[in-house]
Formats: C-alpha cells, sequence, structure tokens
C-alpha cells in the first residue's frame, strides 16, 4: 500500500487520479470503436413481438417476401436493425411533405420548359 498523503499532497494526487481516469476512458473509447457492435438476431418469436405481429403473420410476410429474412436450416432469423428500416420504408408522408414535393416539381417543371 502507498504512503499516507499529506494535506499539501492531494492536489498533486487528485490530478494525477483524474489523468489516470482520462487514460482509461480514451483506451475504452479506442477499443469500443475496434470492436464492431454486435448487432440483435432474433428468432421468428422475438421478430413478431418486436414487430408487434402474430408469429403467422411473420411466416406469411416471408413467404411473401415483405419483409427482410435469414434462414440457417429451417429456422427463420431477422436482424433488428434490418427490422427497424423496414418498419421505416412503409412510412406515409404527410399532407405537407406530399404539398411540397409537388411544388418542387412543379418548379423544375415550369423551369425546364420555358424556351430560351
Amino acid at each position: 500500500m502507498k504512503d499516507t498523503l499529506t494535506f499539501d499532497q492531494l492536489p498533486q494526487a487528485v490530478s494525477q487520479i483524474q489523468d489516470k481516469l482520462e487514460n482509461i476512458e480514451q483506451l475504452l473509447l479506442r477499443q469500443q470503436q475496434q470492436q464492431p457492435a454486435q448487432e440483435e438476431i432474433m428468432p421468428i418469436t422475438k421478430a413478431a413481438i418486436f414487430l408487434d405481429l402474430a408469429v403467422p403473420t411473420v411466416y406469411s410476410k416471408v413467404c411473401r417476401k415483405e419483409i427482410p429474412v435469414n434462414k440457417q436450416g429451417k429456422r427463420l432469423y431477422f436482424y433488428r436493425s434490418e427490422l427497424t428500416e423496414w418498419i421505416k420504408s412503409g412510412r406515409k408522408k404527410t399532407a405537407d411533405e406530399i404539398s411540397r414535393e409537388t411544388l418542387e416539381k412543379i418548379a423544375t417543371t415550369r423551369k425546364k420548359s420555358k424556351p430560351f
């Protein structure tokens, strides 16, 4: 064990501790960046819970190739990120977004059709 610190040595000791903590934090951040995040793989039951669908509904979507799936033998597996992207791809546009896109298309069409 180290020697007992005096009151006058405390600021230096705290500074050393802080430096060591910063070094540990940097090492952890580097290690985290080097290791790719393990993506969650779900069997069909967990995927059905995640999607809030019945298992037979998920099976039918797989048969119709409507949903991203991975098959290993007779088992079906789903990546959480792929299911999230699939959900996002079905997003419906708001009336404002549709109106804005329409106005942009009209504006670009008018620019192209003007004679020089």
